[in-house]
């Protein structure tokens, strides 16, 4: 793929698992991942989590699962 730009963590376990994203991310060391740990002691808001000077950002973005199920239904009814 050539690198990556952005690494994004959403829905329930993405949204709110602190220690799992933490793991993920130190795991991405090599590819110059970096997550700031004060950054990323956020459940449930929009937000990046990467350090300034990580060479990919890391973002936390909420999913709402319940309005797309609701749109998913209006437009096949």
């Amino acid at each position: 793929m050539g690198g990556v730009d952005a690494i994004v963590f959403t829905a329930g376990l993405g949204e709110n698992s602190i220690s799992n994203r933490e793991a993920i991310c130190e795991n991405l060391e090599f590819m110059g991942v970096k997550i700031d740990k004060d950054k990323n002691n956020t459940r449930g808001k929009e937000t990046i989590v990467s350090t300034d000077d990580s060479k990919v950002k890391v973002l936390v973005i909420p999913t709402n699962e319940e309005l797309m199920i609701a749109r998913d239904t209006v437009s096949l009814l």
